[in-house]
This record gives C-alpha cells, sequence and structure tokens, in this order.
C-alpha cells in the first residue's frame, strides 16, 4: 500500500484553466493499491484562495470530504505554510513510506524542508510533474512551463536534496494525446457516474487547448505523473546526470550534463495502449457518494 500526499495546483472547473491535477487526484481514488492521506493546495494554475475553493469543491462533488486539504504558501517569496508543516508531520509519521506526487509549484516542499530540515530524508520517494528539456512548440504558440518556474529556488532545493525524485517533464508527456471523441467513448454511455462526472467538467479544457494551441485534445500532465507514482511498470525509466541552476530553472529548463551532479529519472511513457485502459478503467473505479452522482 503507498502512503501518498499530492501538492497541486487544481483548477477542474475553472473556466481556462487546467483541468488535469483534478484528474490526478480522482485517478488516485480510485487505486485501490493508495491511501491518499490529505492534498496541500500550492499556487501555479491559478492564486491559491482559487486552487483552495476548487479543491474542496471537488472533494464535496464526491463525497470525500473526510480527506484533510492544507493551504500552502500564495507565493514564492513565502517562508512556511499550513500545507508545509502538514507535509513536514506526514513524513515524521510515516517515514521511510510516504509518497509525495507535486504537479504545480514546489514551494510547499521548501515550506516542508525549512519546517524540518529531514523532511526529504523522511520521504521515500517524490514524482514531479514539471519541467522541460527542449521548447514546446504548437501549432499556434509555445507553451510556457508552468511548474517548476513558478519558484526556482523551491525547484532547486527539491530537486538537489529530494530523495528518489523522478520528473514526468512537459516533452515526455506528448507521446500520448487524449482526445474528446476518445473521452466520450470511454467515459460515456457506460451508467458510471464518475465517467459522467469526468466528461461535464472537462468539457471545456478541449476547446481552450483547440482555441489557444490548436491541440486537437489535450495532454494529461499531471495524470501521467500519477500512473508513473502507482504503475512505473507502464514507464521506461531515463536516468541520467543533470547540471542544475536557479537561472536555468526560471524556466523550467532542466539541464542534462555528461559530468552533471544531480541525478534525476525522466521517465518516458511505454506502450500507449495499457497506459490508457488503465486511467480510464481507474477513473471509472473511483467510489462517488456525493452531488455528481
Amino acid at each position: 500500500m503507498k502512503h501518498v500526499i499530492f501538492d497541486c495546483d487544481n483548477t477542474l472547473g475553472v473556466k481556462d484553466c487546467d483541468v488535469d491535477d483534478g484528474l490526478a487526484l480522482l485517478y488516485l481514488l480510485g487505486c485501490e493499491e493508495v491511501t491518499v492521506h490529505g492534498v496541500t493546495c500550492t499556487y501555479g494554475n491559478n492564486k491559491l484562495p482559487v486552487v483552495y475553493a476548487q479543491t474542496e469543491k471537488l472533494l464535496k462533488d464526491i463525497g470525500r470530504t473526510d480527506l484533510t486539504v492544507k493551504k500552502g504558501g500564495e507565493s514564492a517569496g513565502t517562508e512556511q505554510s499550513p500545507a508545509g508543516d502538514y507535509l513536514a508531520e506526514m513524513a515524521r509519521k510515516y517515514k521511510g513510506e510516504l509518497s509525495i506526487l507535486a504537479t504545480g509549484s514546489l514551494t510547499n516542499l521548501k515550506h516542508a524542508y525549512y519546517s524540518d530540515e529531514h523532511f526529504f530524508e523522511n520521504v521515500k520517494e517524490i514524482v514531479l510533474m514539471g519541467g522541460i528539456t527542449e521548447p514546446l512548440i504548437f501549432e499556434k504558440k509555445q507553451m510556457d512551463e508552468l511548474n517548476f518556474s513558478c519558484d526556482p529556488k523551491a525547484t532547486y532545493l527539491v530537486l538537489t536534496k529530494g530523495n528518489n525524485v523522478s520528473v514526468i517533464t512537459g516533452n515526455n508527456c506528448l507521446k500520448v494525446l487524449f482526445t474528446k471523441e476518445e473521452y466520450q467513448q470511454r467515459l460515456g454511455g457506460q451508467n458510471n457516474p464518475m465517467g459522467e462526472y469526468i466528461l461535464r467538467e472537462t468539457d471545456y479544457y478541449f476547446g481552450y487547448n483547440e482555441g489557444d494551441y490548436g491541440i486537437h485534445g489535450f495532454y494529461n500532465w499531471d495524470v501521467i505523473a500519477a500512473v508513473y507514482l502507482v504503475h512505473p511498470e507502464l514507464f521506461d525509466d531515463q536516468k541520467g546526470t543533470y547540471c542544475l541552476s536557479e537561472e536555468d530553472l526560471k524556466t523550467g529548463f532542466l539541464r542534462w550534463a555528461e559530468d552533471g551532479q544531480t541525478n534525476l529519472n525522466l521517465p518516458e511513457i511505454g506502450g500507449e495502449v495499457p497506459f490508457k485502459n488503465n486511467i480510464y478503467e481507474t477513473w471509472l473505479r473511483v467510489p462517488v457518494k456525493g452531488v455528481c452522482k
């Protein structure tokens, strides 16, 4: 059983904002081999109050108000937060067993280290969604990196001090595109309340990606990181050494170097079919007790 805390900037349901943090949370809740202890909210896709409100709404919608939800720092300049204290506390409680999935700015993990200098030693593993190894260029415009670049100091700290760190980069997410037609086929018409909920809550995002970037669907950035955390066998590990700097991380850039001093794993998705099957099947297993029924 994996003990997990999800640190995210969830904006599922907010116009013109990403849906993948929320979908990643639903994925984790559908995994029988995972215990989600809580959600720590950070900024990135939107400001912290919006992220916190949307996370509480999502959990209320599906009847999971029993989960702990903590507010993090509102900007890169903050040095402590309830989320950071909670992360440090849970890492001590589940020393050597706690997995952290972080899919937004990494400010809260920085706060956890400030709260307890043994935080990274206590954590079993950290899986991150963020960073780029080359520009993300689409039909209409280039997409900026929006996670690591939010707080370069925090990112540098996590990447250089973190224990067993894996990074799902923006580039490695581009292997698998999810289309609206596929969503409707896999999630609709099955009399499954979670499938209908996801369809309803993500519908706007397809139009946003088409209009802004010319993408005929969307990439499930954060869900990919959640899948790796639970099912690494669906990926091919890519371990290497990197020369990191706060300056590079202002744009989220991860600089590979043969003689780099930081060891990182940048996993790549293996087969598309088993990967997608796992996601859809797991979403449809999420128990629903709330208003989305």
